[in-house]
């Protein structure tokens, strides 16, 4: 089991940058596959990034292929969200979660942080 405090969040600008964090409790870390994924109100809770256990690979959705970076640390039980170019659409509650294998389906996993608020002003 794993535990997720995600942090980071804040107010910015449009065409500004946050970086979010997410520590993980526990010793297995490098044995999960994270994600993030962000739910604005009213909508479904969309896929925006994952990453392998080793780092070494990664995928992105279309809407944020380019400006965000995903990565992690092993050593310091952390994934990171890099968010550049911020546009107002991407404001939403940002979840970093923890699967056993690889997937963009947030039904894919099985543990989730609380959640840190991103919004984006024009």
């Amino acid at each position: 089991q794993v535990q997720l405090v995600e942090s980071g969040g804040g107010l910015v600008q449009a065409g500004g940058s946050l970086r979010l964090s997410c520590a993980a409790s526990g010793r297995t870390f490098s044995s999960y596959f994270m994600g993030w994924f962000r739910q604005a109100p009213g909508k479904e809770r969309d896929f925006v990034a994952a990453i392998s256990w080793s780092g070494g690979n990664t995928a992105y959705a279309d809407s944020v292929k380019g400006r965000f970076t995903i990565s992690r640390d092993n050593a310091k039980n952390t994934v990171y969200l890099l968010m550049n170019s911020l546009k107002p659409g991407d404001t939403a509650v940002y979840y970093c979660a923890a699967a056993r294998g690889p997937s963009s389906d947030y039904r894919g996993y099985a543990y989730w942080g609380q959640g840190t608020q991103v919004t984006v002003s024009s």
